[in-house]
């Protein structure tokens, strides 16, 4: 039995449908993220399973039982929010222990979960601490502390590392990553990182307008995305919109580029995308099917690679290479990339 369905959930407001008959299936000890950009329906989709927004219409399951028609209060889920949302009046301690209260949890059981819930997030030793007294990283923890305490069937992650700095981020994602892979417990996390989606999910969920574009596991999802919306939200990537016809192939002002492609295109437009990392540059074009004559824009210093912006009349892209190939604004390069490296569409 899965631990969550969603089954056609609809939620608008007013004229705007931000939840467009979503149906969604969540395994026991899943790592599920809702991945999207702002509006693509993702967090009302959390907050519905929350009960923090109601149902227009479909149904909410939690093991097999229907939630949609209950409170917030009385779902078996528990929510992280980005902020924290502690109590700046309590320890952290009290902090921890409020949900265990609210559930009625005995006193000898309450001390013993929250002394477990604070090792596992290695916050031993700052029971008595307020709020003010901790780094955004540590009110995090204890936020994850609360939630972890009260063994939800489900835990709810509303973009709970947005606000903090990079460093912090990264070394938060890894902790939550560690904790699931330890503890199992079945999450529903919403961001609009690729990089966070990509490092913690068992599966990603990509929304686009109220709806799922593609479920799948992050590796399918990078290499084998459904749709040109996930190719092009999932990861960098450089788009040459060409026209093939009589006069060849032509950029959108119909000027004759040098691109030779080993694939035949189909008469009209065409979007062409390559990723900057599977581009290869100068000696190392010349073994590839595909190249394109282009002429150096600019370069940046990115700290493990350059990356090289290149023109060829109309087209734009963008190729990372590991090290300085002695070129400059304005020379001549050749750029290459494999058949397997390459995404059409029409």
């Amino acid at each position: 039995m899965p631990a969550l369905e969603l089954r056609n959930a609809v939620r608008r407001f007013g004229s705007v449908v931000a939840v467009n008959d979503v149906s969604l299936s969540v395994a026991k000890g899943e790592f599920l993220t809702l991945l999207g950009p702002s509006g693509s329906g993702k967090t009302s989709t959390l907050r519905l399973i929350g009960g923090f927004e109601d149902l227009d219409s479909g149904s909410i399951l939690i093991d097999g039982q229907r939630i949609d028609h209950l409170p917030a209060y009385q779902r078996d889920t528990a929510t992280i929010f980005q902020s924290g949302a502690l109590f700046p009046h309590k320890t952290v301690a009290e902090n921890v222990a409020y949900g265990l209260r609210m559930r009625k949890v005995p006193k000898p059981d309450m001390d013993r979960r929250i002394a477990e819930a604070l090792d596992i997030v290695r916050l031993t030793g700052f029971e008595q601490r307020y709020p003010g007294q901790l780094s955004g990283g540590q009110k995090q923890r204890v936020a994850l502390a609360r939630s972890l305490a009260v063994r939800p069937a489900i835990l709810l992650f509303d973009e709970p590392l947005s606000a903090l700095d990079l460093s912090l981020r990264l070394q938060l994602r890894a902790e939550i990553k560690r904790l699931h892979d330890e503890l199992k417990f079945t999450a529903i996390y919403v961001t609009h990182d690729q990089g966070e989606a990509m490092a913690m999910s068992s599966r990603v969920a990509v929304m686009n307008s109220g709806r799922i574009e593609q479920v799948d596991v992050p590796e399918k999802i990078f290499h084998a995305p459904v749709s040109e919306f996930v190719y092009t939200f999932i990861g960098e990537s450089c788009c040459l919109t060409v026209q093939s016809g009589a006069a060849g192939l032509t950029d959108k002002t119909g000027a004759a580029i040098g691109l030779r492609l080993e694939q035949v295109l189909p008469e009209g437009p065409s979007r062409i995308y390559v990723r900057p990392s599977r581009l290869r540059l100068a000696a190392e074009a010349a073994s590839c099917p595909n190249r394109l004559s282009a002429r150096v824009h600019f370069i940046e210093f990115l700290g493990d690679v350059y990356r090289y912006h290149m023109r060829a009349g109309a087209l734009e892209l963008a190729a990372d290479h590991s090290g300085a190939i002695g070129l400059m604004a304005g020379d001549a390069i050749e750029v290459g990339w494999r058949n397997e490296d390459m995404r059409i569409f029409r």
